[in-house]
């Protein structure tokens, strides 16, 4: 928000602590308050909706693999047990399993399945006769993308370890866009990933996750929503560790 203020009042954004500038005037184009009010809209709905999305699927995922889960758990009571049980924000970001669930998580069940970009200039798909003019919308399919067995073999399989640093490695970039990718990347992005490990850490630490009799297999996805959500929900079974 501080970011946001001064490019609404200053124009620019500058490490100097202040929201305006000097003289209080503007020397550089500055946000409007809609555009203003239009960016914090969407930073909350990218952190909040995709998060509860994201922690979902990692739930009911961490719940059909229990080796995942156990390997989980571990890591999440060595790094606390580091860090005096305190959920901080070192904490979550020794947590590299934690990052690879989520990820993972992230590939087979990217939150808004299809991404919309307008082309900014004349373009020709290569090795095709497609032409995508300037202004054209583009849809972008994260999800087939990102189920492609070109780049996940197996794409089916919950597989956290697609995310180790040599697996990434071997895949070409923007494979990968559950937050889209460039210029344009989601402004909600760390702030999610950050709020989604809070989350699992609070429950798996405390918790074991078990899938309920309730929860249709195969999942079956809702058509109709625009964030991706499954048909009669997911519903877990939670037992206190003791």
């Amino acid at each position: 928000m501080h970011l946001l203020i001064q490019l609404k009042n200053r124009g620019t954004i500058t490490d100097d602590g202040k929201v305006t500038d000097d003289h209080g005037k503007i020397e550089e184009k500055a946000l409007t308050l809609n555009e203003l009010s239009a960016q914090a809209f969407v930073f909350f709905i990218a952190g909040f909706e995709t998060s509860s999305t994201t922690m979902t699927f990692a739930l009911y995922e961490i719940a059909t693999n229990p080796d995942v889960q156990e390997k989980l758990r571990k890591e999440i009571n060595s790094v606390l047990a580091n860090h005096e049980g305190k959920l901080t924000y070192a904490a979550m970001m020794e947590m590299s399993y934690m990052e690879k669930v989520l990820h993972e998580t992230l590939r087979k069940y990217p939150p808004l399945p299809i991404l919309t970009r307008v082309c900014t200039k004349d373009y020709t798909v290569p090795n095709t006769t497609i032409k995508i003019k300037k202004g054209d919308m583009v849809g972008i399919s994260t999800q087939a993308l990102h189920n492609d067995p070109e780049y996940y073999p197996d794409p089916e399989k919950f597989d956290p370890e697609r995310f180790s640093e040599e697996n990434k490695k071997t895949r070409p970039d923007f494979t990968w866009i559950p937050f889209g990718e460039g210029p344009r990347l989601c402004i909600g992005l760390r702030f999610g990933m950050l709020q989604s490990k809070v989350g699992l850490t609070a429950l798996l630490k405390n918790y074991k996750i078990k899938l309920s009799n309730k929860t249709h297999q195969p999942l079956q996805m809702d058509k109709q929503a625009f964030i991706s959500s499954v048909e009669g929900g997911v519903w877990l079974d939670v037992e206190k560790l003791k």
